[in-house]
């Protein structure tokens, strides 16, 4: 048995690469079936934000003559 990837044959790399897919595929698959379930009593409603008094914001500090 060899335990070295980089002199591993042609049937050694084409096995990883099947079981990292299969793998892949699963995790996937696993993660698809969790999302899909009911969204029965998960619906969010947005709030309404209603603009208040005018706020205004400079940077200078000049004084202000009227």
């Amino acid at each position: 048995m060899n335990h070295s990837i980089y002199s591993a044959d042609r049937a050694t790399h084409f096995k990883i690469v099947v079981v990292a897919l299969v793998a892949g595929i699963a995790v996937a698959g696993l993660g698809i079936m969790a999302r899909s379930g009911s969204d029965e009593g998960l619906t969010q409603t947005a709030g309404v934000i209603k603009a208040g008094k005018l706020v205004v914001v400079t940077s200078s500090n000049a004084n202000l003559v009227r």
